[in-house]
This record gives structure tokens, sequence and C-alpha cells, in this order.
């Protein structure tokens, strides 16, 4: 992730240069065929998550294409900033960095959108109207089924620690997680760990010895459990493990019994937007009941509107949620204590010592 909050002015022009980062671009062309009405959205769910939100959304509304920019979160943040100071930028923003979602708004750069379902929209997911958590997600352990034939994964931290220290040959260089240098939403569980438990420095050493890769991307981790060349990824989005679970019969996956983090991906609509009323008509759908069972379905997680979650059938959901030591994080700017340099400097400075740790 990159979190360098001032860019060099000949950095924010490269921004904006095309093929500058690892952008992925897909254009959904508006169902009835007309080209006029274009929603740009800057996201980091990937596409074949987000095509069915997409396409309903058109469904509803199909004299409107949509150009959907896959990014990594501090990539979002970033082009956010560079674009909206010197031009129009995305008109709808959703990002699981919420602590970067959160900067956004508390530095101006989003606009309070009010839509149908705000005055009923949980306290805890609405930040002044100018950020609304919409997914609900837990920090889960995925792994390969076949290299636990036989046994039980590990299911709590203290389950992590022991595992490996009685499998060193199996879990040499085969337990992942995230860079947390490069992956905003992989230096937030960090963060919280910390906050929530005193011991988490003993389980990162432990995986240090064991050799623990990183990668960037929830993605990068999933595939390399399902095909064998990892055993076990810590703290994985549940909404993508959730999903390879049910599509890959390799990759299980365990929702941490001792206590787990949940976060939300963030969504915005930005102060300097092209087309902030296309931006807002995507909020207003993706916050309505419609909007959250497609949500709930596609991430196959629990929805955040109340209404949605109440009557909310299990196969819709994930309702191993239940009975779990969850721990929300609420959206607020209690959040921004997570990018201040100092303390973010300090806490990568333990992440590198106590992987390094012999």
């Amino acid at each position: 992730m990159r979190l360098s909050l001032l860019l060099p002015a000949i950095a924010s022009i490269a921004l904006l240069l095309p093929g500058f980062s690892g952008a992925e671009t897909t254009r959904f062309p508006a169902p009835s065929g007309r080209t006029g009405d274009v929603l740009t959205v800057y996201s980091s769910l990937d596409n074949d998550l987000a095509a069915p939100l997409v396409r309903a959304f058109q469904q509803a509304n199909p004299d409107i294409a949509v150009q959907y920019e896959n990014l990594l979160t501090g990539e979002i943040h970033d082009r956010v900033v560079s674009e909206s100071d010197i031009g129009p930028t995305a008109d709808f923003v959703f990002s699981s960095a919420m602590d970067l979602q959160v900067k956004l708004t508390n530095d101006g750069y989003a606009r309070p959108i009010r839509t149908p379902d705000t005055d009923t929209w949980p306290g805890w997911a609405n930040w002044r109207d100018t950020a609304y958590a919409l997914t609900y997600e837990p920090a889960v352990f995925a792994y390969h089924k076949p290299s636990f034939a036989g046994s039980e994964p590990p299911a709590t931290r203290a389950d992590l620690m022991r595992w490996i220290a009685e499998h060193p040959g199996l879990a040499r260089d085969r337990v992942g997680s995230y860079d947390v240098t490069r992956s905003g939403v992989g230096y937030l569980f960090l963060a919280r760990d910390q906050q929530l438990y005193p011991g988490i420095w003993a389980v990162i050493e432990a995986m240090g010895r064991a050799g623990m890769q990183q990668y960037p991307t929830t993605s990068d981790l999933l595939e390399r459990i399902n095909d064998g060349r990892l055993v076990l990824g810590y703290n994985l989005l549940g909404s993508y493990a959730a999903e390879w679970a049910r599509t890959h019969p390799d990759v299980g996956m365990i929702l941490p019994r001792d206590f787990t983090v949940v976060v939300s991906r963030v969504a915005l609509v930005p102060r300097a937007a092209a087309r902030p009323d296309l931006g807002g008509d995507f909020l207003a759908f993706l916050m309505s009941p419609q909007g959250q069972n497609l949500l709930s379905q596609t991430l196959r997680l629990s929805a955040v509107s109340l209404e949605v979650a109440g009557r909310q059938s299990p196969a819709g959901g994930m309702e191993e949620l239940t009975g779990l030591r969850l721990r929300p994080v609420p959206v607020t700017p209690g959040l921004l204590a997570y990018l201040d340099q100092a303390t973010r400097a300090k806490l990568l400075a333990r992440w590198h010592a106590a992987l390094s740790a012999r």
C-alpha cells in the first residue's frame, strides 16, 4: 500500500498517465446502447465479484455505462487525492481500506450524500453521511484441505503457534499473510490485532520463524493455498475466502474462535466526482435492500442493512458468525490513528523485527 499522503507533483501527474499502476479497467456498456452517461468506479473489489452488482444496477438504469477500475487500496486513495486537486475524479469509490476511506472524508475529498436508507443505517457504519460501511467482513484463516487430511486446522492464534511448532516441515515457507506495507486491509488487520491481543507478536514471530510468505492481495494468497504452495493463510478477507471455499474444493476456511476482527468496505462519493449524481445513485442502490441482498449473496457475508440482516436466510450470509467474539471496526475518525506516520513506522518496524526473529 502506498501511504505517501503528500505526493510530489511529478508523482501526481504520473498517477493520471495511461498504464500507471496495476489498474484493471473493465467497461460495462449501457444496456440500452446509449453512450452519454458513464459512471466511473474506483474499487478494490475484484471484477468477478463486482460484475453482478454493476449489472443489477444497470438493469434498473439501462442508459448508464460503467467504467470499473480495480485498484489496490493505496492507489485508490492516491488517485482520488491527486485527481481531485487538478480536476474530476471517480464518481464512486469503494475500498476495503477503511482508514484510507475515512482519511479521504476527513480531508475534504468526499461529499455528503443521503440516500433513502440513510436514516436507518447503523450508526457505526455511517460517518456524517460521507462514508458508509456497506459490508461486514471477518478476517479468517484459510487452509489447504489436503494438507490437513486427518487433522484439524488451527482455529485460534494459540492453535496456530502450536501447529507451527509441531509441524515445522509442513509449515516451512508455506504459511502466508498480507504484505502489510502494500495491503491497506492487511495493515488494518495487524493494527487491530495489536489492539485486541497482547500476544500477537508471539504469533507473528512464530510465522516468521516458519518463513512466512507475504503477498499484497487476497487472490495472490488464495491461489497459492488452492494449489498447495501455501498450506495456511492468516487474516484473509472473509469475502474472498468464503467464495474460494465454495468454488474450490481444496480451500477451507476457519473463522477464528478466540476473536474475529470484522472490517467493512467503505463507500463514498468524491467531492470532485465528474458525475456525483451517478455516484449517489450507485451508493443508494448498494444501500437498498436489493443491493444489500446482492452484496450478501455475492460475498457470502451478513448484510450491514438492519432491514436485510433481520430477515436474511442462512444461505444469504455467513451464518457461522453466530456465537463468535466479533470485533467490528466502526467508521469513525479513530481510524486515522492507524495512518499517523510515527505510529505506522513503529508498527511496521515491530512487524519486520518479529518476522526476522530467530
